[in-house]
């Protein structure tokens, strides 16, 4: 039989992606909820994928049913959006701890593997110059800086997973995204500042013809990892060969793809000069520096630097990324601009 998996949160950037993945190569089925469809249109048809439109706060019987029926539960519901840690803590906590936390036990309850997503921001500000999954600390600030409510809802969570598995021998994975990017990661034609994460929002303001503002100088570095790789890695992850990545932690990331954000924004609006339709926006586009007090809020605290090892990755599924960040971004681009039929490799 199948292998029958369970993807809440499916039209999100990571679960359309996981969808048309595992739809393209393998012979899985896929069961999906989220509270719209619009990234999974190319999907919906494919007799492999039963979707249900329903939030996972009110539509809990759906949720008890289909893990009970499936064999992989993914929860990938949540807010993930720095703006927003900061503007509206509880919704971030009532959803991606409380929401997810009912979908875990119930995975718990019924002995279902578990793949939950972790984030890269549970490492906080700890100073490692590359963050292992055994070893580092994990480092935040203090109370008031609201910022760090999604990194520990987070950590909470993996510390609960963790447990069940110590306590009952739930099977379960904990994969840590570090700044995946590419096409639907977010909206790129909404010209409203802070509504994107910051690729997406870079891209936007040279649509928008609008500066790329520099958080700080955008002396902060992060390790940019392409769509394809991560969704590769999970494969491999849901896959499970030999029990490969049965309790394990892994960096889900490319450490090859560290540039600061200033480094990222020359970047962006150099490859938007091979699009001639955007080649005049791309000869006008600045970058300008601005304050995190003033984008964020007071109360918020950045990261300076994130690489990953991805020692345990390679070693467990065999797996390193393949994608560098000019390629990336191109691709993105050709997606969101150039509207290329974008496909896996």
């Amino acid at each position: 039989m199948p292998l029958r998996v369970l993807i809440l949160g499916a039209n999100g950037f990571i679960g359309s992606s996981l969808t048309r993945a595992i739809l393209q190569q393998k012979d899985w089925e896929v069961y999906g909820m989220d509270i719209g469809s619009h990234k999974l249109e190319d999907s919906l048809s494919d007799p492999r994928f039963k979707f249900v439109e329903g939030d996972i706060t009110i539509n809990r019987e759906y949720i008890e049913y289909h893990v009970k029926k499936c064999d992989v539960v993914i929860p990938l519901v949540a807010i993930a959006n720095p703006i927003q840690y900061v503007k509206d803590p509880l919704r971030v906590f009532e959803l991606d701890f409380e929401a997810n936390l009912a979908v875990v036990r119930q995975a718990a309850k019924y002995r279902k593997r578990i793949i939950f997503p972790s984030t890269s921001e549970v490492y906080g500000m700890c100073p490692d110059a590359k963050l292992d999954e055994a070893t580092s600390p994990l480092v935040y600030g203090p109370i008031d800086r609201q910022r760090w409510i999604y990194a520990c809802s987070k950590q909470l969570l993996d510390r609960v997973i963790y447990a069940y598995g110590v306590r009952d021998g739930v099977d379960y994975t904990l994969f840590r995204p570090f700044n995946w990017i590419g096409p639907k990661l977010d909206e790129v034609f909404e010209p409203k500042e802070g509504s994107s994460r910051l690729f997406t929002q870079f891209i936007s303001n040279v649509i928008f013809k609008k500066p790329l503002q520099l958080v700080d100088g955008g002396r902060q570095s992060r390790s940019f990892t392409f769509i394809d790789d991560g969704v590769d890695a999970l494969r491999r992850i849901i896959e499970n060969k030999d029990g490969c990545a049965s309790r394990q932690i892994f960096n889900l990331g490319n450490p090859r793809n560290n540039v600061s954000v200033a480094e990222l924004a020359r970047m962006i609006i150099a490859e938007f000069g091979n699009f001639p339709e955007y080649a005049a926006h791309a000869a006008k586009a600045k970058t300008v520096v601005v304050p995190s007090g003033k984008y964020f809020g007071k109360y918020y605290q950045d990261i300076q630097r994130r690489v990953p090892s991805i020692a345990n990755a390679k070693r467990q599924l065999g797996w390193t990324p393949k994608v560098n960040l000019r390629r990336a971004i191109r691709l993105t681009l050709d997606y969101h601009l150039a509207h290329k039929d974008y496909r896996l490799e």
